[in-house]
Formats: C-alpha cells, sequence, structure tokens
C-alpha cells in the first residue's frame, strides 16, 4: 500500500512538474508551431511565409510563439502526435492523418475571395508534347512529399483515376521532397513532370526560381480545402478557444496590417477562419484511402532503385 501512495504521489509530482513547465505562450515557455516544409523546408521558406500572421496573433493576445519547419511532412504529424507542438501547420492529408490518430484538430484555415481552397498541378516544359494525365505513360515524373496532399495524393490520384499503374507506366519517379524540389527537377530537365501546387508554383514565379513562359499546366485538380493551421487536442480548452478566436479576428485587430495576413506559400489572404468545417476535409481522405499503404511502398521502392 505505501509503495502505491509513494507511485501515485510521484506521479502527481511529475504532472505538476510538467504543468509548470508546460508552453503556455510566455516569452519563457512560448507555445511551439512545427510546420510542414511545403516550399523546401528551410528557415527562410515556409517559415517566412507564416511568421508575419504569427507576429499579428502575438500582438494581439501577446501569446508567444516559438516557429519551427519539419524535415517532412511525417515528422510534423509526429511531432503534434508526441506533444512535442502545441501547434502544426498542416496539409490537408498530414491534417487527415494526425487528425484520425486523435492529435490534432482545426485552428483555422485562410480565406481568399470567400473561399477557403487551392489546387494541385502537373506541370511541363511549355514545348513538352505532353497534353493530358495519359499522357505521362513512359515519362519521368517528380513528386513532393509523400504525405503532401498537393504534390503527390492528387495527382497520384489522377494517374489511377486516368487507369495508369504508377509502377509499370511511369519511367521514372524522383520523390523530390518538396514542392520547389519537385519544380526544380522539372527545371533542371531531370524529369518530364512535377507534380506542385499552383500556390507554390506562384511562389516559384515571383521569386524568379522559374520562368512560367517556359512552364505550361498539364492538368488543374479540383478544388482542395486549404492547408490548415491545427492545435494540439491536448492544449488546455481555454487556450484552444483564445486562439481560435484570435485567428478568428487577427485580419481586423489595432495595428495589424494587410501585409501581415499570409498563409501557404507567403500569399497574402484575406482573413482565416477557425469555424471552417472538418467534413471539408473529406475530399482529402476518399483520395488518400486511393493510395494503399502497399503502393507508397511500391513507389518508395521504384524511386529509390532510379
Amino acid at each position: 500500500m505505501k509503495i502505491i501512495l509513494a507511485l501515485v504521489a510521484a506521479l502527481g509530482l511529475a504532472t505538476s512538474a510538467y504543468a509548470q513547465s508546460a508552453p503556455d505562450g510566455s516569452k519563457e515557455r512560448p507555445l511551439r508551431v512545427m510546420l510542414i516544409p511545403a516550399d523546401g523546408g528551410t528557415e527562410s521558406g515556409t517559415k517566412a511565409d507564416y511568421q508575419p500572421v504569427f507576429n499579428a496573433v502575438s500582438r494581439q493576445t501577446g501569446l508567444n510563439f516559438d516557429i519551427k519547419v519539419g524535415q517532412s511532412y511525417g515528422a510534423v504529424v509526429e511531432a503534434m502526435c508526441n506533444n512535442l507542438a502545441e501547434v502544426a501547420f498542416f496539409g490537408p492529408v498530414s491534417y487527415v492523418q494526425a487528425n484520425k490518430r486523435g492529435c490534432a484538430q482545426l485552428l483555422a484555415v485562410a480565406v481568399e475571395k470567400g473561399e477557403s481552397v487551392y489546387y494541385a498541378g502537373m506541370f511541363a516544359k511549355a514545348d513538352s508534347p505532353i497534353k493530358t494525365v495519359s499522357d505521362l505513360k513512359g515519362k519521368k515524373v517528380a513528386f513532393g512529399d509523400i504525405n503532401s496532399a498537393s504534390s503527390f495524393t492528387f495527382q497520384m490520384a489522377m494517374i489511377l483515376e486516368a487507369g495508369l499503374d504508377p509502377i509499370k507506366d511511369l519511367a521514372e519517379i524522383r520523390m523530390a521532397g518538396s514542392h520547389a524540389n519537385s519544380i526544380a527537377a522539372l527545371g533542371q530537365g531531370l524529369v518530364d513532370v512535377a507534380n506542385l501546387s499552383f500556390d507554390s508554383y506562384e511562389k516559384a514565379v515571383r521569386e524568379g526560381a522559374v520562368d512560367a513562359k517556359q512552364i505550361k499546366v498539364v492538368v488543374k485538380s479540383i478544388p482542395i480545402p486549404y492547408p490548415p493551421l491545427a492545435l494540439n487536442t491536448k492544449l488546455p480548452e481555454d487556450m484552444k478557444e483564445k486562439l481560435k478566436k484570435a485567428f478568428n479576428s487577427v485580419h481586423k485587430a489595432p495595428g495589424v496590417t494587410p501585409d501581415m495576413i499570409r498563409g501557404y506559400g507567403g500569399r497574402k489572404v484575406d482573413a482565416f477562419n477557425a469555424y471552417f468545417s472538418e467534413q471539408e476535409f473529406n475530399i482529402a481522405a476518399t483520395k488518400l484511402a486511393m493510395i494503399t499503404d502497399e503502393l507508397k511502398g511500391e513507389i518508395l521502392k521504384k524511386a529509390s532503385a532510379r
């Protein structure tokens, strides 16, 4: 009995110690934010895209954030599910993965011209004979991260829907690791087709990484729910509500300029919607279901064999 009481007391002390040291948004214990490496994962990439809006929320609430970029989409899911982050920026597919594991819930999605959607695309050189998804047969194709909605999942679903077998029909699969690396592979002549989001493509054009005159769109996806910001489900409810209210109203907060309201790809957006429906992500879940773990394994095997 004494041993049991000692264990309970020790557990209580440990819980109390965690509560005292858990991130609370103070300068000493800032809320940890983890971002998927949508545009290469560099400190000057995705972090720079989202730093302005987090700065705006800090100005509005007094909360402090420690923003980092994960090495991969999967790494961000694991960070959230292992309580190494309180807030995360996910792609729709990686959000579905984390949400199904019970460790992530929606914080907010960006709104632009009344919509919270974006698009995936397949891109080729302007003089390429490739015109449709079916034309990918026998071609070299680059994807981003295997857990990315708009540089892998939606395009792979289109390939399957076109009746192609990605293992047998694609001459080469290159897993580039990010949207930026995917379009770079096309620019360097390493592949015939690059898969990435239109936001990332437009960012590459703005930054001079690619010449829009030398690139054409092979296909544009159906609308995809905008890549969301998410909360760790273990956050205290009052903190969750504080963050949701802050993001929902940040675009009209005193001292916050329109230039600070930025989203995926660093583009300016009109606002953030903290009450977006979870059901909107069903389309991402449906596309994800088409790509089995077995197929993913075969794709990675083919990519490593090039």
